[in-house]
Parts: C-alpha cells; structure tokens; sequence
C-alpha cells in the first residue's frame, strides 16, 4: 500500500450554494495537502459555487441540477476510479470540517483500514446533539458498531477517507438519499469485509450558508436509516 505521501489522494468536496465559503475551504485543504487534488462537485448551485472554486484553483464538476450529497459524491467517485486515484477524502464546502485532521485519517488507511471517520464524539472538541436526533445517532452507531466489529461513535459524519478498493465499491454503488451517503455506505462497506475505523475530529461552526435538512426531517431520514441498517444485519 502507497503511503500518505505517495498515494495519488482526491479530496471531494460536494456543494450546494456555497459561494461565500468554498474558496477559504479550499485554501485550507491545499495547504494541509498540498500534494493533493482538489475537486469540488458543484451540486446544482443558482450561485457562483462552481466560478469560484475554479478562481480558488480547485477542478470544478458540475451537476445539471441538485441530487443531494449521495449524488454529488458518487460523481466524485466515479472520477476518482477514472482516473486511477488511491484514495478519495471527502469533506464539507461549509467550513464545518477543518482540513488539517485529514492526515490522520490518511494515516489510518496506511494501519489496515479501509474507510476511515472522522468522529465528532470521539473525545476531540466540544460538538453536541441532543433530543432525539441524538437518542437515534446514539442507535444507529450501536449498531453500526456491532456490524463493523469496532466502536464507532459518528456513523453519521461526511468526513471521511475510502481506500481504492472502496473507492471501487463506491463508484460501482452508492445511494443517494438523505444519509444513504454515510449510514448506508458503512453498512455496505462492512457487509463486504471491509475494515471500518474511526479517528477523532473538531467540528466546527458552520463558515456560512444554511444546513440542507431540518431537525424534524432529520430525525425521520435517521429513522430510515435506522430500518435499512437493521434489513443489511438480518440479511443473508
């Protein structure tokens, strides 16, 4: 396996109408990886997303209209199986996710993972949920957990690190409903023995925009998801 240093890494990051943050969330990845490529995946924005990832030096695909991160990111898998790279990190164009944790989940891939978190509730910063979308996050990592053979305590997280092996899964298959991008793919990835691990992140406060799903629609996708993960552990 490549190292960190030597592996050809594609950071994906899809975006919906985030004009305002883009070019600082791509600065910040090319300074923490300056080896990398940088590919933003314009999700049908109605704002200057695309131009300006461009300006910012990134390479810019765009979507005819919205799909939803699910879509945007099967997109950036397909390119990155097209154009032979080994590993894909995936992070948000909201300013939510700080670039400089990505090493460590590139570091992660060199020990024998496959497909690496990075968890917020994993003892590093302050990040909270409560009410009942964290009862259902709190369930859904139990038994994520338990099909993974490891504690995961963020199934739910968009920042994440595949290897090419994944990164071949996930471009023949991914789902593209409301959390299929993160609940269903850990699933998948696990039911095909590979191995799933997590490194602590720092969340932090949103640079600008608006999130995409309400609490209330939140917690309902969760419960679906919830329904989908337990069908993947009865399943034969």
């Amino acid at each position: 396996m490549a190292t960190t240093t030597e592996r050809r890494v594609l950071v994906v990051v899809p975006a919906l109408n985030e004009a305002d943050c883009i070019p600082a969330v791509i600065a910040e990845v090319r300074t923490a990886l300056p080896s990398a490529d940088v590919l933003v995946v314009d999700d049908g924005s109605t704002d200057r997303t695309a131009a300006r990832a461009r300006e910012a030096g990134a390479r810019v695909a765009s979507l005819p209209y919205n799909l939803g991160v699910g879509g945007a990111m099967r997109l950036g898998y397909r390119y990155a199986s097209a154009r032979d790279y080994d590993s894909v990190v995936q992070i948000d164009a909201d300013g939510q996710h700080d670039p400089c944790y990505v090493s460590a989940l590139l570091d992660r891939l060199d020990t024998g993972a496959d497909l690496v978190i990075g968890a917020r509730f994993a003892g590093e910063g302050d990040y909270a949920v409560s009410g009942p979308r964290r009862w259902m996050m709190l369930l859904l990592s139990t038994v994520l957990s338990r099909l993974a053979g490891t504690r995961l305590t963020d199934v739910t997280s968009g920042m994440r690190a595949a290897s090419r092996p994944v990164v071949e899964l996930f471009a023949a298959q991914y789902p593209v409903e409301y959390l299929g991008d993160t609940v269903e793919t850990l699933a998948m990835a696990a039911r095909r023995g590979f191995a799933v691990r997590q490194v602590p992140v720092a969340m932090r406060a949103r640079a600008g925009g608006r999130p995409s799903q309400r609490p209330f629609r939140a917690c309902l996708y969760l419960a679906r998801a919830l329904l989908v993960v337990l069908l993947a552990l009865i399943r034969r």
